[in-house]
């Protein structure tokens, strides 16, 4: 399966049912009354995380995902059907972000963790609703209003125990098929591995994930070899487990563990906070271990010399990496308590907003998120439903600012989707 981590998508919710207009007529009901129903809300767009997954790849498929609109409302005060809502499976660690701001909207890294994506819009108010005691034959309704709809990124940070790191050719996927299932491509050739492999790793009646990474070089955060393709996988690794080919004499094996630290502090300084294990690999080919000790002598702290092809002291370093793993997770709070958490995005748009603005001579322009609510939600099909509009105008005081402004009578002036002419002095 190909490993796909970034991808773009259109995401549309369903538009609400719009609200009618009905009256009761039947047989010795002498006065029916008002019988218009409610239109259904539309479908959300929801991304729900899949531990089985570990890949983007499902959403190339489809690069706008919609969700259905509710039904209009019906006579006999019957609501119209709420829009079935469309689920999308994800990975864990899928960060969506909106595509024009950048802003984070979800964070999926739980199984089953659901993210309203975008919200269905609200079904509109059919005239039964309207009835009073001083509006008793209401031909008022609303429409419902427009689904959320945005263009997003899904970014897809693994989510590791332990992962992996080194230049290439270091022998990280020989070690991970030695102490797992999994079967990476294995060759004597760097960049072997193009994409990370994850695996479960046992010990005792424990076990941890860890992560075969593609190698780094030098230069990599600035997006040389793999580059960042690699180094944002690094963030959610818990462990990192850095592996030397200690078999290379031509290598000043100091400079060379060197040389991938300052790669990720360049990248992001915070990972070198993380825990790290050190393991100088291939000592099956080394006539004694005094390039181990040297090596140990000169970072200051212990490292594990293993031989990952011939599956030489591989014990100890599982239960290393499966302790400290264990003693991260107890001193992680917890951010999500629930198994099943909805996050609701929320529009910043200012439902507030007028602005009124003069095109040219006699020619008036009136705009903004409040005036697009209102007009989105009064149809204008009958004169109750006119007169609705304009007291709330008035209420905006969308009335006012033309005055202060200079509009005269006769002047066309365009609300919304309705052109209106000015009818005072």
């Amino acid at each position: 399966m190909k490993f796909i981590d970034l991808i773009k998508l259109k995401v549309k919710a369903g538009k609400g049912g719009d609200g009618i207009i009905a009256f009761r007529r039947e047989l010795y009901v002498p006065k029916g009354g008002p019988s218009g129903g409610d239109g259904g809300n539309g479908g959300s767009v929801i991304f729900v995380g899949d531990e089985g997954l570990n890949t983007l790849l499902d959403l190339r498929k489809n690069r706008e995902i919609k969700a259905w609109p509710g039904e209009n409302g019906k006579p006999k005060n019957m609501h119209g059907k709420n829009g079935v809502s469309t689920t999308v499976r994800v990975p864990l660690g899928t960060i969506i972000k909106d595509a024009k701001s950048g802003e984070i909207i979800a964070d999926i890294t739980k199984n089953k963790q659901t993210a309203v994506i975008a919200k269905g819009g609200i079904g509109g108010r059919g005239n039964a609703k309207f009835a009073s005691s001083t509006n008793r034959v209401p031909k008022i309704s609303e429409n419902g209003t427009a689904g959320h709809e945005l263009e997003i990124i899904c970014e897809l940070k693994l989510l590791a125990n332990a992962g992996l790191i080194g230049l290439p050719n270091a022998g990280k996927s020989t070690l991970i098929n030695s102490i797992s299932a999994a079967k990476p491509l294995i060759a004597d050739y760097p960049f072997t591995t193009l994409d990370p492999h994850l695996a479960v790793v046992k010990n005792n009646n424990d076990s941890f994930v860890i992560a075969d990474l593609p190698g780094l070089i030098a230069g990599a955060s600035d997006g040389k070899g793999l580059g960042l393709q690699f180094l944002k996988h690094i963030e959610r690794c818990q462990v990192l487990v850095h592996i030397v080919d200690i078999s290379d004499k031509k290598s000043d094996h100091f400079l060379t563990y060197q040389l991938i630290k300052q790669e990720l502090s360049k990248y992001n300084k915070k990972i070198l906070d993380k825990p790290e294990i050190v393991v100088a690999n291939k000592i099956d080919l080394l006539d004694d271990l005094s390039a181990v000790k040297k090596l140990e002598k000169a970072i200051k702290k212990p490292i594990f010399a293993i031989s990952a092809l011939k599956k030489t002291s591989l014990q100890p370093l599982i239960t290393e990496i499966a302790n400290i793993v264990k003693k991260v997770q107890t001193q992680e709070p917890e951010i999500i308590k629930e198994d099943h958490v909805l996050y609701k995005y929320q529009s910043k748009v200012i439902e507030s907003e007028v602005i009124v603005k003069k095109l040219k001579e006699h020619d008036w322009q009136v705009t903004g998120s409040a005036v697009a609510k209102i007009a989105e939600r009064n149809p204008l099909n009958t004169y109750q439903n006119i007169l609705l509009f304009r007291i709330k105008l008035q209420d905006l005081g969308v009335f006012e600012q033309l005055r202060k402004k200079g509009v005269k009578k006769g002047d066309s002036v365009k609300i919304y989707n309705y052109d209106m002419i000015w009818e005072e002095d």
